[in-house]
């Protein structure tokens, strides 16, 4: 076995031990990706209760007098430095506490008004909500609320909620999404008391701002034995402080968007971690990180979602008012078209965002494939939006929003917007790995039936036989259940037949979507997991028809509450119609395995340095200042990695 695929056995050991392989509750998203469609789960629509909505309510009248009074975002977008003051009103109003209980000194918001609040404040400036976001979803407080005990809770909530500042150290500068890699080390003293923890992180949102005091660290701690013998790489969460000797902040990195973060490298250097500061059990790390992000993920969407609202009123007024060719620019059908995907999309992603919000309020459903997807698709079509919108903005929409001020124009955000939320879809997950999680969850079922055939584990007690009648067992009834018409007693009054369609096609396509997933799977066996845009195929339709539930069962609600208001049938309309020609072409897309291959061939080429002739008469290094970028690097400290683990 060559070291590339041993390396690839272990990262995909670990990734399977990290991950949950109960499902406690339904999910609607797990159930589709078998062919049923669990209408029951989506409606009616869950919503606040009046007396949550109210807490919420209330607290957004504050957020926005805060916000408004000591914070602008377009000098912190300008100077790239946000002011310790505008800190310090957002902890007065108990923001870095949202979702710590109230025993600890926080909040204790619920799901769906901690979203509300940071789709306040996504509306209004990027860099606060991602210091609010990193802190909460990612930071110190999810991973001790879900894996702390007693006795650390009381420890650091109460400080976290005043106003101290937590960050989340995971990538390094040369381990992305393959924890495997990791050689941040953290060696257990004789006695037991402590952890020597050594190494350099990267990307630590909020790791480089003085109010950091405490920060999430994973760390490899000594690899366990796997059944077949060798050594798994195991991966530990510890609560580090950021005052303890040997943490060191060494650089503060610059970005494209959310230029106010104080986003950087943390190194550690043989610093004395106490045991005690442990989260959960050794080699809990990523479970850890991966059921934090579950919840987590949904500040990300939420915020986006604000960022498309700040611009409603402002399109509104620029596509009426703004005259071309003798008439209002939103009148002519490319403009038109872009405005009516917009808020479509938008009505969308409202839907599946506050419907997983409930999901993780109501606790009766499992929502990380939901959570996924509503990272995946609203980070996705929300910088997509914000394009287009400046597009129909023109130059207007590519000047800086103090330019415009500065020569006599209403200033728009619109092109900090668009470089704030590029990140949406690397942070948190790439769309890429969001692909990667959701196929993994979407094969599961199969997996778990087939894969102790396919490949057996040492050690397996259940023999070949016994393997075939099982399979025989559920396939003979399963399979021709994805043929059998789908049920249509969908109990919905308001919608209008050509909704009620749509909600048809969902139920209909589940089962034709569960079916092409197990022919996949029947034609590339193992090597299924190489075609990984096949896979992103039919994660794109699994979660365009989770979409479309979703908008469907919210466009109901609204139209009882309203029914004088038809617009929620015109967009939930307008966005299956475009969901429902996405979906065509994805199915359409998955056949095309041959044609995947010429991607590889091309970029193979590239690799190789075939493609070097491309780049003749161009200057392909930095300007010759910054050429000898290496001399520049800071000091790393030594791990405790023998070269096998390395």
């Amino acid at each position: 076995m060559s070291e590339d695929t041993q390396a690839k056995d272990i990262a995909m050991e670990m990734a399977e031990d990290a991950r949950d392989s109960t499902w406690e509750y339904k999910s609607f998203t797990a159930e589709m990706f078998k062919g049923n469609f669990s209408w029951d789960l989506l409606h009616p629509f869950p919503t606040q209760s009046e007396e949550d909505k109210k807490i919420g309510d209330e607290l957004l009248v504050k957020v926005k007098e805060v916000l408004e009074q000591h914070i602008d975002p377009y000098v912190t977008d300008r100077d790239g430095e946000y002011s310790p003051e505008s800190l310090d009103a957002l902890a007065e109003l108990g923001l870095f506490g949202m979702k710590i209980p109230k025993e600890y000194g926080g909040l204790g918001l619920s799901v769906s008004n901690y979203a509300r609040v940071l789709g306040m404040v996504g509306s209004y400036c990027g860099s606060t909500v991602t210091y609010l976001s990193a802190h909460q979803s990612i930071g110190v407080p999810e991973p001790l609320k879900c894996f702390g005990t007693k006795e650390q809770k009381e420890k650091f909530l109460p400080r976290l909620a005043k106003g101290e500042i937590s960050a989340f150290a995971l990538t390094e500068p040369d381990v992305g999404s393959d924890p495997a890699k990791m050689i941040t080390w953290a060696e257990p003293s004789e006695d037991g008391s402590h952890y020597i923890l050594s190494g350099d992180k990267l990307w630590c949102t909020n790791g480089l701002d003085e109010k950091t005091t405490l920060v999430v660290v994973m760390a490899r701690t000594p690899d366990k034995m796997s059944k077949r013998g060798k050594p798994i790489p195991q991966i530990s969460a510890f609560v580090v402080e950021t005052n303890s000797p040997g943490v060191k902040r060494v650089h503060r990195c610059q970005f494209m968007g959310l230029r106010g973060i104080a986003n950087g490298v943390l190194t550690f250097k043989d610093v004395k971690v106490p045991a005690e500061n442990l989260i959960g059990k050794p080699g809990m790390g990523l479970k850890i990180a991966l059921s934090t992000l579950n919840t987590g993920r949904l500040g990300l969407p939420a915020a986006g979602i604000g960022s498309l609202k700040m611009f409603i009123k402002e399109m509104e007024d620029w596509t009426t008012s703004r005259v071309q060719w003798g008439q209002s620019v939103g009148k002519h059908q490319s403009v038109s078209r872009k405005i009516a995907l917009y808020v479509s999309h938008l009505f969308a992603m409202q839907s599946m965002v506050s419907l997983t919000c409930a999901f993780a309020d109501n606790k009766g459903a499992d929502i990380r494939l939901e959570a996924a997807a509503a990272k995946y698709f609203c980070s996705e079509y929300v910088w997509k939006c914000l394009d287009d919108y400046l597009q129909i903005r023109g130059g207007r929409g590519y000047e800086n929003p103090i330019s415009l001020y500065e020569r006599g124009e209403k200033p728009s955000a619109a092109e900090i917007s668009l470089r704030d939320m590029r990140i949406g879809r690397i942070f948190e997950g790439s769309s890429e790995v969001m692909h990667l999680i959701m196929a993994r969850e979407a094969l599961d079922t199969h997996f778990s039936l087939a894969m102790p055939l396919m490949k057996p584990k040492p050690g397996q007690k259940e023999g070949k036989i016994g393997i075939l009648f099982k399979l025989f067992k559920f396939y003979s009834v399963w399979y021709p259940s994805t043929y059998m018409p789908a049920s249509t007693n969908f109990k919905v009054s308001k919608l209008s037949s050509t909704n009620k369609a749509h909600l048809a096609y969902v139920a209909k396509t589940c089962k034709k979507l569960a079916r092409t997933i197990f022919h996949t799977m029947g034609k590339y066996q193992l090597k299924l997991e190489y075609e990984q845009i096949i896979l992103s195929n039919y994660v794109d339709i699994g979660t365009d028809l989770f979409v479309m539930a979703s908008s469907l069962s919210y466009a109901e609600h609204l139209l009882k509450e309203n029914p004088d208001d038809s617009t929620p049938q015109e967009l939930v309309d307008l966005f299956c119609s475009e969901a429902k020609r996405r979906i065509k072409s994805n199915f359409a897309m998955a056949k095309q395995g041959k044609h995947n291959k010429k991607y590889n061939k091309v970029a193979g080429q590239l690799m190789d340095g075939k493609l070097r002739w491309l780049a003749k008469d161009a200057i392909t290094e930095p300007p010759p200042k910054y050429r000898d970028y290496a001399k520049n690097d800071y000091e790393h400290p030594e791990t405790k990695l023998t070269k096998e683990q390395k």
